[in-house]
């Protein structure tokens, strides 16, 4: 039944385009009128005139985004201006099915879910569900992962597994950040910011050649802003940003047959805590003669969330991270048909960040997590091109990676002996290993006029070697039936997996694309990094995950360039979900304790259908849409909670992160003026349905659903060297919870983070 519903949407939806495709194409203007009016116009109304053809590199080779079969959106610098994005997580809201937020109590991490998978939990242990790439180079890390913007030229979200052409199988997806390389003339800008909120920023851009061999770019930014969360009691802010970040290309050319590009970036962040809102009440256990008594130390609280809070930690005890990298692109040309590619980089990650998990002044889950991640991966490429109808590409990848970290876990408040104190530290000390290995094939034939079928294939074998030490240690007194004690243990596997695509693609004619295809992603599995008892132990590793996305796709463009769409549906099944889930192992006894064990419980169907398009509307006024309908359900959880305690089944009623909908429509009106400039104002509506930010669904760690609105404008001087912004973001002020912790078994931690409140700025830019 479901399936038939899909079906009837995608034609009703298809049918109501189409129509609007025939008509546009139908107007007086044709393409040769519009393409010669856009090259006349001065570069306030260039825009004006037609849509831009935009070129990806989604199968690892540049292409027209509207001839590939794949479900991609791509961004350009300016688009992301519009956006008002200054870091990846200003996406949110302009691709469908994409769930992209600053990670839990982290400044520096980055949530990201496609399509209802991704991988919330930051722990080093866990590998990301959606691949996130700089420059062709996979960040294994979600920390690390919420870059800035400052030097793109532009990016591309990839939707559905990416399990045959990319350096790391992702489940979810892939996000493509792609910045720019030096030109052969000279050019550059400069760019200041200023907000509300302390905000601060500045940007340049300087590139241009030696000689005809040499060319070398160099981009930078400084980004700070105070925090918008304070402590009333002691006028402390945090959830700020205090960020320098430099990138330097030096690209060599020495002839047609050969190039290579050489790139080191370097990116320093120092910030206060990042605090959320305990959304229920916290819990101590207290040991009396009669057993275990919940104390409850902070109420639930009432009413909408004010931006203040309080912790535990002292002045200093913040988040620090450094990340830097080099890589070397190379590219031979070794005959008309054939080019050999090779991408080497090391890249290194050191964080240490307090993060108080319980978002109070008490202590019951305030950790340090600090991890010095090192990592070197080689990726060769030999692509075929006869010309005309064949293009193939065959590859090998390879990546170590390294995460040796200590952890401390503070609870000095969690129990209590007859009332009074009892201090819990626990330290961990780890060392997480991984060499994944990979081949891979991909070929591209039209084997008819307008008919085009896509196949691939590759194999990957990911090794973990995992080593662990964790001590107990209580203070000044030990609860009964408890001890100060040490555990270690070490684990290795190997997984090894095949990954295949197909596609089937038609041109039915120059304004009308169709495809089918299948997709097959893999994540590989791990180990528990939070096995802090002998049982845990056992139970340490877990398996990977797989997922099968079935698309179909429409792509059109009006013969104009005035209109433009993508439709695409698709159903993935979803298999072994590595699920983290907080347990109390023991409650009813008189040394209750608590477990997080990785389960791979689930098997989740999601079924899908998304739009998005972009039309110009008389002279200079542009309207962009987006819309997404996900229905994501499990087909089963597997849970051992539940078998125990039946009354706990609707902890799994809802596949986190997968709101129903999600919806964006933006306008933008350009005015020439006289004088050759140009004025824009836009701005744009988006909507995000119901939405759950745990695993375990806690009502209050749901977030209801809600609209923000944001507005911009803009001058460009007739020289196109002077652009002045102005912006404001959540104009409505919408209050709004974006991630959640869940370690209810941890003193009943439930806490919810929340978007920046209304915050407006002022830019200018001078190119050169």
């Amino acid at each position: 039944m479901k399936r038939k519903i899909l079906g009837l949407a995608i034609a009703a939806v298809f049918a109501a385009w189409t129509g609007t495709l025939v008509a546009a194409e139908s107007e007086p203007a044709d393409a040769a009128d519009a393409a010669g009016a856009k090259d006349s116009a001065s570069p306030g109304e260039a825009e004006s005139n037609t849509l831009e053809s935009i070129t990806v590199t989604a199968r690892r080779r540049s292409e027209n985004i509207e001839k590939i079969p794949v479900a991609v959106s791509a961004f350009g610098e300016e688009d992301l201006k519009d956006l008002q994005a200054s870091n990846i997580d200003g996406l949110q809201g302009a691709v469908p099915g994409l769930n992209i937020v600053q990670g839990r109590g982290s400044s520096s991490s980055a949530n990201v879910f496609i399509r209802g998978i991704g991988q919330p939990d930051a722990l080093q242990t866990f590998d990301p569900g959606v691949g996130m790439y700089v420059d062709d180079i996979y960040y294994s890390r979600i920390q690390g992962a919420l870059i800035s913007l400052f030097d793109v030229d532009h990016v591309e979200v990839l939707r559905g597994p990416q399990g045959t052409l990319y350096g790391k199988n992702s489940t979810g997806g892939a996000i493509k950040i792609v910045t720019k390389d030096p030109s052969e003339t000279a050019t550059g800008s400069v760019e200041a910011t200023v907000g509300n909120y302390g905000r601060a920023e500045g940007r340049f851009y300087l590139s241009g050649a030696f000689n005809d061999q040499w060319s070398a770019s160099i981009a930078g930014a400084v980004v700070t802003h105070d925090g918008y969360v304070e402590d009333p009691a002691t006028g402390e802010e945090y959830n700020d940003d205090d960020t320098k970040a430099v990138r330097a290309k030096l690209a060599w050319h020495p002839s047609d047959a050969f190039n290579a590009t050489l790139a080191l970036d370097y990116t320093r962040q120092s910030t206060a805590l990042t605090l959320g809102e305990p959304t229920a009440p916290l819990v101590q256990t207290n040991f009396t003669a009669t057993g275990a008594v919940p104390v409850i130390l902070l109420p639930a609280p009432a009413g909408e969330y004010d931006f203040e809070a309080s912790t535990s930690f002292g002045p200093g005890q913040g988040q620090d991270l450094t990340h830097k990298g080099v890589s070397l692109h190379a590219d031979w040309n070794l005959s008309d048909s054939w080019l050999m590619k090779s991408i080497t980089a090391y890249r290194r990650l050191d964080s240490k960040s307090f993060i108080d998990i319980d978002a109070s002044e008490f202590e019951l889950g305030d950790v340090l997590v600090a991890f010095d991640q090192k990592q070197a991966s080689q990726e060769f490429q030999l692509q075929y091109d006869n010309g005309s109808n064949l293009q193939a590409t065959y590859g090998l990848y390879w990546l170590r990676e390294t995460v040796p970290s200590h952890q401390e876990a503070y609870a000095d408040d969690l129990f209590a002996l007859f009332g009074g104190p009892i201090g819990f530290l626990r330290t961990i000390d780890d060392d997480l290993r991984t060499t994944s290995y990979a081949g891979f094939a991909h070929v591209n034939w039209e084997f008819a006029p307008s008919w085009t079928l896509a196949t691939g294939l590759r194999w990957t074998r990911e090794s973990k070697d995992y080593d662990r030490s964790t001590s107990i240690f209580w203070t000044p007194q030990i609860p009964p039936g408890l001890v100060n004690s040490t555990l270690a243990f070490t684990g290795d596997e190997s997984w090894s997996a095949w990954t295949p695509s197909i596609s089937l693609q038609k041109q039915f004619n120059e304004q009308v694309m169709g495809y089918v295809s299948a997709n097959r992603g893999f994540k590989s599995g791990g180990f528990n990094g939070r096995a802090n008892s002998v049982a845990e132990v056992t139970k340490a590793k877990f398996d990977p995950e797989f997922v099968w996305t079935y698309e179909m796709g429409l792509k059109m463009r009006s013969a104009d360039n005035r209109l433009q769409g993508n439709i695409a549906a698709f159903h993935s099944e979803y298999k072994d979900f590595q699920a983290r889930v907080s347990e109390i192992v023991n409650p009813d006894s008189a040394t209750p304790s608590f477990t997080f064990p990785v389960l791979n419980a689930a098997a989740l169907s999601m079924n899908g259908l998304e739009f998005e398009g972009a039309m110009l509307l008389g002279q200079g006024t542009r309207l962009s849409a987006q819309v997404a309908w996900l229905d994501a359900e499990y087909d089963k959880f597997i849970d051992p909670r539940v078998e125990l305690s039946p009354g706990l089944a609707s902890l799994h009623d809802h596949v986190p992160f997968s709101p129903e909908w999600t919806a964006r429509i933006a306008l933008a009106q350009t005015f020439g003026l006289s004088s050759g400039g140009a004025i824009t104002v836009g701005g744009d509506v988006s909507y995000r349905d119901d939405v759950w930010l745990s695993v375990d669904n806690r009502d209050n760690l749901m977030q209801p659903s809600y609209t923000l609105l944001g507005l911009f404008g803009m001058y460009d001087s007739p020289d196109a060297k002077w652009q002045f912004r102005a912006g404001v973001r959540n104009l409505n002020d919408k209050v709004y919870k974006t991630d959640g912790q869940e370690f209810s078994s941890v003193g009943n931690i439930q806490t919810a983070y929340y978007g920046a409140p209304r915050n407006y700025y002022i830019s200018a830019r001078y190119s050169f």
